[in-house]
């Protein structure tokens, strides 16, 4: 008898251990045989805020010694690009190289866009900056693919990755949204050698230069001499698996749409989403739904504040239909929550510049850490948990109250543009 329960006992054990590492072995197999490249040697700490980050990567780049390359969507001209600049300019009379790239069609819309002259000032420090896709007449170019990536490489050692762009209202929030809340991750580890290729690629592409050689390529070594930066506290530090899905027009157009449709469709307990343009597509949509069906709780945090038009009113339009079909929405009211992330059986997530909207999916140069680890999971599931205080839960009732019935008329408009926004 004793023997039967000890084999049951293992039995059980064995198959709620399978079972729980299908999700995420699963999702890394449909992303290796698209490509990805997973390493096993990673630490990946979280920065919860811009304070956090800007703060973390000041820091870092403070102790640079041979390369700092940055690329962005923006660099809004304010007092931390200012601070930043001020920073670079120190560094390259230091004698390291620094590269920085930026979307032209990124910088043209934000509100204190780098002009001319801002510029050639940069460049008489001896930062070499370009602009990704200069807009030009007739001024459709930028219809199209944008550079929507934001990566940091230090000496080859340290990386830096996420949703946030060069701007103090990450710290001081604006008057529009209020507080603006977003995350980043610093990644050490055999990953940064695949985001520094990525940034290489591009900034050669725009440049017309020929940078490469194994000093930029150093990942696999700890960055040692880099010191007082925030910690990865997990046990799993430095033993983390991650991979970077990486989007480019024409080369991987699908990878960062097959990642999303994976991670949803392989489910088998949860899926929390934070996402800030909640336009998805067909596909997504029914992801979401099946998931849902099939016993998974789905979670989806929105933000009832934004930046742009329209786009949001969509988002409310897609989480109603959510709600509706059995998944918890929860809609954030203390600012804007430009995060990016999602998490899968506590055991799968990413970190990212991607969107769940059509241009981020469809159209721009997007980029992903996808983190194969307990600990990171469960560190985002917490920061999920925790925002909800500052939410109220989507409801038919909530919804009638909360949006009028032209409100409700706009999402149902809006939808019909999804693929567009």
């Amino acid at each position: 008898m004793k023997q039967l329960i000890l084999f049951i006992g293992l039995w059980i054990g064995c198959t709620t251990l399978c079972a729980a590492q299908t999700s995420d072995s699963l999702i890394a197999k449909d992303l290796r045989s698209h490509g990805v490249t997973f390493t096993n040697n990673n630490a990946v700490t979280l920065l919860m805020s811009g304070q956090e980050k800007f703060d973390d990567m000041f820091k870092a780049i403070r102790q640079a010694r041979k390369s700092i390359h940055l690329e962005y969507f923006n660099f809004r001209n304010d007092s931390i690009a200012g601070l930043l600049f001020h920073l670079l300019e120190q560094k390259v009379k230091e004698g390291v190289e620094v590269r920085a790239l930026f979307d032209a069609f990124g910088n043209a819309s934000n509100n204190r866009p780098l002009k001319a002259h801002h510029l050639q000032k940069i460049r008489e420090s001896g930062i070499e900056i370009y602009k990704f896709d200069p807009i030009t007449f007739p001024w459709v170019n930028h219809v199209f693919a944008r550079d929507h990536r934001k990566i940091v490489v230090i000496d080859g050692r340290t990386a830096y990755t996420g949703g946030m762009n060069v701007a103090d209202y990450y710290i001081k929030g604006t008057k529009v949204v209020g507080e603006w809340h977003d995350m980043h991750c610093r990644i050490e580890g055999d990953v940064v050698n695949q985001l520094q290729a990525i940034f290489l690629r591009i900034w050669n592409k725009v440049s017309s230069q020929n940078v490469h050689g194994a000093q930029y390529f150093r990942g696999i070594h700890d960055a040692d001499y880099i010191k007082g930066l925030k910690q990865d506290t997990c046990p799993t530090a430095h033993n983390k698996c991650v991979g970077i899905v990486n989007r480019e027009p024409r080369t991987s157009n699908e990878i960062i749409r097959r990642f999303y449709l994976s991670a949803i469709n392989r489910a088998k307990d949860s899926i929390k989403i934070i996402n800030p343009y909640f336009t998805l597509n067909h596909k997504l949509m029914k992801a979401l739904r099946g998931a849902a069906k099939r016993g998974v709780k789905v979670e989806i945090m929105l933000s009832t504040r934004s930046d742009i038009p329209l786009t949001p009113d969509c988002g409310f339009y897609n989480a109603h239909r959510l709600m509706k079909a059995g998944c918890h929405v929860w809609m954030y009211t203390a600012g804007f929550h430009h995060t990016k992330i999602i998490m899968v059986d506590g055991r799968i997530c990413t970190v990212g510049s991607a969107n769940l909207n059509a241009r981020s999916l469809s159209w721009d140069y997007e980029e992903n850490a996808v983190i194969l680890d307990r600990c990171t999971t469960q560190q985002l599931d917490d920061l999920f948990d925790g925002e909800k205080k500052d939410c109220f839960y989507l409801t038919e009732k909530q919804w009638r109250q909360w949006r009028t019935p032209w409100q409700r008329l706009r999402g149902r408009l809006s939808h019909l543009l999804a693929p567009f926004l």
